[in-house]
């Protein structure tokens, strides 16, 4: 089990100054959608620049253009670029064609998706190699839990491999935890805290002890 650290809130030295705290306790580091925006693919080069060991995934929330976006992304140095699960399967399986050309890999978030067990098993067979579950923000706003999700598509999936992000703390990680994914995605529970660095060290603790 791996540990992600999802970076929002930031610009390019303050996305710096947080890994450079918690960088040795993270397996990969997220440029998430808002610094994108914000910031341009630029973020994703500064932070694989500043921090070669670690892998970069780059927010994209793709959904159309797959080849090409994964391409530019690819470029910046991204690892692992985002997808949407509710985009069009031809947008999904460009996206994954040119992440193997690259020797990238493909995530997709399945916010919003209304069949998660159906689609997970279209997307495992498209040969993506992440499935995330994902409250958003405005998801969490009303309460609503990714787990159940998590486990729906563990039934299905013969390939992929397994995240779950949305609100994630040290109080709920060992939760999250059970329901056995291969990957943790955190934000907030180790950013908005003021002892970030002891805390991603207990995070990682319990994830890889799991």
């Amino acid at each position: 089990m791996e540990l992600q650290l999802a970076l929002d809130l930031v610009n390019i030295p303050e996305a710096k100054q947080v890994v450079a705290e918690v960088g040795e306790h993270i397996d990969i580091v997220e440029i998430g959608t808002p610094v994108v925006i914000n910031e341009g693919l630029h973020a994703v080069k500064a932070i694989k620049e500043a921090f070669p060991h670690l892998r970069v995934l780059a927010d994209l929330k793709i959904m159309d253009a797959g080849g090409y976006e994964v391409m530019k992304a690819s470029e910046a140095g991204a690892d692992i670029i985002t997808v949407l699960g509710v985009s069009d399967d031809s947008t999904i399986k460009g996206a994954v064609a040119e992440a193997r050309k690259q020797g990238k890999q493909v995530m997709v978030d399945m916010i919003n998706v209304k069949d998660i067990e159906g689609r997970a098993q279209e997307l495992d067979a498209f040969g993506v190699d992440y499935i995330c579950v994902h409250s958003g923000y405005d998801h969490q706003a009303e309460g609503k839990n990714s787990f159940e999700e998590l486990a729906a598509i563990k039934r299905v999936v013969k390939h992929a491999k397994t995240a779950v992000a949305g609100g994630i703390k040290l109080e709920t990680l060992p939760e999250a935890i059970q329901a056995k994914p291969d990957l943790v995605i955190v934000g907030g529970g180790i950013t908005g805290q003021s002892d970030k660095k002891s805390v991603a060290a207990k995070m990682n603790q319990l994830v890889k002890d799991a």
